[in-house]
């Protein structure tokens, strides 16, 4: 698909199919980067052949349960990760308060619900806790909010930064589709029981831009520049910075290199991902989280096309499965179509139903609109009140 109709293709689209796009492309976009997580693009053609084309297998191949590093997790084989577990517990989490999150609602629903909610965990091939898959950085909401009764305000500070608290931010953006400002605030709000500093600013940042995909009409160029006008600090120029470098590039294998090496002075993590250098993940005004620049440089490179700007962040390697899954959540929203047979596999392979939550939150986001207005409505007759009846006519 050239960029031209990448662009074109989802305009026009209506809520429903927009947010099935961004969670379903999400999933599908998670469970391609698993496999590859952590490697270099150097090694995942030395290990695949070549570049990564759709699902794959575990890396370490039937010696998944104990290979190092990431044993015991079954990477691979269209299994989604904790990005898209958290991502679906978030949706639940709207399905139960039915109006705008906060930080208490993450202390209240989200935190409950990693604890004593057993489900199907694909990686682990078993049903378990949700907290029994999560990585330590989320495994922090229990500790803080439950065990520490920290105010969920401010519960995020102290965590290592990371993109912990922006890889399941989607659905925030989604309830306030079209609407990048206020996602951005909402999402600001529900990782501050997460995340701190440049983790808790790509929350926001990553929210916001799911929001302007959705806008109709909304292009590649569109997201970034709602973007733009949002994030602040290192954020800001690690995203200026790649989608600069971005928009000279037309095909994602060109781009993998320039790409990484444009976000590098704001990466804390250093070249070795799984050797981290010792600045790493410390909060900072100067730095950002590598990953949402790089999806979005990648969703530029594609023109905002699915297939391409998924492949390109599976491809590149170190976080690419959160990569993945915010370049397929912004092409998936802006209506670029998920391919139907990576969905089926990854449903099929992860037991999953990649729609429901879809569903679920459409349903809610229209509730929470219908609310919203009701209350701008609200304020604008008692503003118009205080003003007296010359004010607005």
């Amino acid at each position: 698909m050239t960029r031209e109709k990448a662009e074109k293709s989802g305009r026009g689209l209506p809520l429903d199919e927009r947010i099935t796009g961004a969670l379903v492309g999400a999933a599908v976009g998670d469970a391609l980067g698993g496999p590859v997580e952590g490697y270099s693009p150097e090694q995942i053609v030395e290990r695949h052949g070549g570049r990564v084309h759709g699902v794959v297998g575990p890396w370490n191949g039937e010696a998944w349960r104990t290979a190092r590093p990431i044993a015991p997790y079954h990477k691979g084989d269209g299994h989604v990760t904790d990005d898209t577990l958290m991502t679906h517990a978030l949706v639940r989490v709207y399905a139960t308060v039915r109006d705008h999150l906060d930080a208490y609602a993450v202390a209240d629903h989200l935190v409950p619900d990693l604890m004593t909610n057993p489900r199907w965990i694909p990686e682990l091939e078993a049903e378990a806790i949700l907290l029994h898959r999560i990585f330590l950085a989320e495994k922090w909401l229990v500790a803080r909010l439950h065990y520490g009764h920290i105010d969920p305000r401010e519960a995020g500070v102290g965590n290592i930064v990371n993109c912990g608290a922006a890889m399941y931010m989607a659905p925030v953006g989604l309830v306030n589709a079209a609407h990048p400002a206020a996602a951005y605030a909402e999402a600001l709000d529900v990782a501050g029981a997460h995340q701190s500093s440049y983790g808790r600013e790509a929350a926001g940042v990553f929210a916001a831009a799911v929001a302007a995909a959705c806008a109709p009409g909304a292009t590649a160029d569109s997201v970034v520049g709602a973007c733009l006008s949002l994030a602040k600090d290192g954020t800001r120029a690690a995203i200026e910075k790649v989608c600069e470098t971005a928009a000279r590039y037309t095909d994602t294998e060109s781009a993998l290199r320039p790409l990484r090496e444009a976000v590098t002075p704001y990466d804390t993590v250093g070249p070795d991902y799984r050797a981290p250098s010792l600045g790493a993940r410390r909060p900072s005004r100067l730095h950002a989280v590598e990953e949402l620049p790089v999806a979005l440089g990648m969703v530029v490179v594609a023109g905002g096309d699915f297939r391409h700007a998924v492949l390109g962040a599976v491809n590149y390697g170190r976080d690419c499965d959160s990569i993945a899954t915010m370049a397929g959540a912004v092409t998936g929203a802006l209506g670029s179509p998920v391919p139907e047979d990576w969905a089926k596999t990854v449903a099929e392979a992860s037991r999953l139903d990649l729609w429901e939550p879809a569903a679920a939150l459409t349903a809610v986001a229209r509730e929470i609109f219908a609310r919203d207005v009701d209350r701008r409505r609200a304020h604008e007759d008692a503003f118009g009140r205080l003003e007296g009846p010359e004010c607005c006519g």
